[in-house]
């Protein structure tokens, strides 16, 4: 049962990012939605061991981009090299060309290199030395960034941040989950208790079951509503897009399928509504950057707003 699996995997997943089930949740409803996520957060708070646990819990092809201010963008799509025996070319294809891609500190590269990720990310396909290549299935962005304010980042375009289904962050452990930690380390890593429990196989029915989930007109109502009241909010520069409300409404499915239902309900959709939509606004009289607290306190505020008549 593809709602087994998925308890499988974030029982795997939990063992390496200890206490913090919420986020485990959301990067399973990005994998099963098709999606890509989005994680911004201080460094140290487990932000990479997270992807790489999810790596190693599912047997899929993996690698890591490691994006930093001299980074091209032949470097994660990949270049031909030429061949002076026979006088051939033949492409090298680049680390995008896996089914789970780890975009480390995105926000370190520059926007140039950045938008390399823009055709993968929406088509799973790259167009590069004048040929289409189709990216392998599954295929899953993982790409974490440090919070803005911090030295040498840059701004991901709008074009690009629109891209991710969702954007979380970690946050610091509780006291007793932290101590956990400790000893943990103290005998080995946190990666070395995941088990792989998946095969590519088995993200693949995930991701078809949710495509199946119910989806009743009332809450497809309820998903536009919300979108509405953000492009008729005087305070935003501009309100959520037709890419948000599909992303809002597969990823209601992906976590309704996670949580063993067949159909989608309301509380879906309020749970998802912030990871999926603050980071696609922009308020006018605000400093705050995309998916800031600022972005999140509109949406909720939103939500607050907006009767369910589902």
């Amino acid at each position: 049962m593809p709602q087994q699996l998925a308890r499988k995997l974030a029982e795997q997943l939990q063992r390496a990012l200890v206490g913090k089930p919420d986020v485990v949740r959301l990067l399973l409803t990005g994998l099963i939605a098709r999606g890509h996520v989005l994680i911004e957060d201080l460094p140290g708070l487990g932000k990479t061991t997270l992807a790489r646990a999810l790596a190693q819990a599912v047997n899929c092809r993996f690698s890591r981009v490691q994006f930093t201010p001299d980074l091209l963008p032949t470097d994660i799509i990949g270049t031909s090299i030429f061949h002076q025996r026979d006088g051939s070319f033949e492409f090298r294809e680049g680390p995008i060309f896996a089914n789970i891609v780890l975009a480390d500190e995105i926000n370190r590269a520059t926007p140039r290199t950045q938008s390399a990720l823009l055709e993968a990310m929406s088509e799973h396909q790259v167009s590069a030395e004048g040929a289409t290549r189709k990216l392998p299935e599954p295929f899953f962005v993982i790409a974490t960034q440090n919070p803005a304010e911090h030295a040498g980042t840059y701004p991901l375009p709008e074009s690009q941040i629109d891209r991710f289904m969702l954007k979380f962050d970690v946050g610091y452990p509780t006291v007793a989950d932290e101590k956990r930690i400790l000893f943990e380390h103290a005998q080995s890593s946190t990666l070395a208790a995941v088990q792989q429990v998946l095969v590519r196989e088995d993200v693949l029915q995930m991701q078809e079951a949710a495509r199946r989930v119910r989806v009743d007109p009332a809450i497809a109502d309820y998903i536009l509503e919300i979108v509405q009241e953000t492009r008729n909010n005087a305070k935003l520069v501009a309100g959520v897009s037709p890419r948000g409300s599909v992303a809002l409404f597969r990823a209601s499915q992906a976590l309704a399928m996670i949580e063993g239902r067949d159909f989608v309900v309301p509380d879906d959709v309020k749970a998802l509504a912030v990871p999926v939509l603050a980071h696609r606004i922009v308020e006018r009289a605000s400093f705050d950057r995309r998916g800031g607290k600022s972005g999140q306190d509109v949406i909720r505020r939103i939500l607050g707003k907006v009767a369910v008549n589902a």
